[in-house]
């Protein structure tokens, strides 16, 4: 089973798969898009979620960091006059810190990744979509800026005008992507931001038409006219979509057979994802505790033997 992840949407659902499947019988192929440079350490906070989520170390609180992490560090260059994008703790650093040697050693971010994951004692398979670097860049009134630093430095609040991402003309699906997509069947998109989350996988060369000779199921991030957290909402008025399921519907019309929106969701009319030639599904998406995370994700599975 495959899941393109980003954000904390698709690590929830990816937490309920784990109750219904051995790990080792998942593969998460996570967005990259939002990677940084930061004091001198390359930072991959998709990629990390995923890896603290299978490590059983994640802080199912925020969906990020590490349980119980302190923040000794971050606080102390702060004395110091500097002051980061993102608030590393200092178990957490440590990882990237590790993951930074590595890539500087030679090896590229699957195999730093790998190497880490054996390290925690990982059986899952986790994928990050390239190893070229990809930025996904946020164009306001005030200039362009990376994306952690719209969303944490900035809180979110400029209006955006556009957004891009910056390298993906150049890169490529790696190989280890590419041979797990060729030797699965069945692939979930999670409920991330269909923008800067999912968005930049499906934009690699090769991807969509990829994903069109499988059994895919989205997951919507979006009930009624808001996202259900993230800037989701404002990145899609951005590019002049429809904020709503169907808006992400849309995104994904190419290669999808169901789509998955929330039973609450009073702006969704099933006609119009039938319209696009998906079928729809309307599942309870507020995975709120772990059994509803449990059954969203049984329910997932179930809907595969139909497609």
């Amino acid at each position: 089973m495959i899941i393109l992840s980003g954000g904390t949407g698709s690590p929830k659902l990816i937490d309920g798969l784990r109750q219904l499947l051995p790990d080792e019988d998942i593969t998460v192929i996570v967005n990259t898009g939002e990677d940084i440079w930061s004091s001198g350490v390359f930072i991959s906070p998709d990629i990390d979620t995923v890896l603290y989520l299978f490590a059983g170390i994640l802080d199912k609180n925020k969906w990020w960091s590490i349980v119980g992490d302190t923040y000794n560090t971050f606080h102390q260059m702060k004395t110091l006059g500097h002051n980061e994008i993102l608030m590393l703790g200092d178990r957490d650093r440590a990882v990237n810190l590790v993951r930074t040697h590595l890539i500087r050693s030679g090896e590229t971010l699957t195999e730093a990744t790998a190497e880490i994951a054996k390290r925690f004692g990982i059986k899952a398979v986790i994928l990050p979509m390239s190893d070229d670097p990809v930025t996904s860049v946020i164009k306001t009134a005030g200039g362009k800026m990376h994306f952690q630093a719209f969303w944490v430095s900035c809180k979110g609040e400029p209006d955006v005008l556009s957004f891009e991402y910056e390298g993906i003309e150049k890169a490529k699906l790696s190989s280890a992507v590419r041979d797990t997509l060729e030797k699965e069947e069945c692939v979930i998109i999670g409920p991330s931001n269909p923008m800067t989350s999912i968005g930049p996988i499906l934009a690699l060369p090769e991807m969509r038409n990829i994903l069109k000779t499988k059994k895919v199921i989205a997951v919507s991030p979006i009930i009624g006219n808001a996202p259900v957290s993230g800037p989701a909402g404002k990145l899609m008025a951005a590019k002049g979509l429809e904020v709503s399921s169907k808006g992400v519907a849309g995104l994904y019309q190419d290669f999808i057979d169901v789509f998955v929106y929330d039973i609450s969701d009073d702006v969704l009319l099933p006609e119009e994802i039938e319209a696009m030639g998906i079928r729809p599904a309307a599942l309870d998406t507020m995975m709120t505790d772990e059994e509803k995370r449990k059954k969203l994700a049984e329910e997932i599975l179930k809907l595969f033997e139909t497609v």
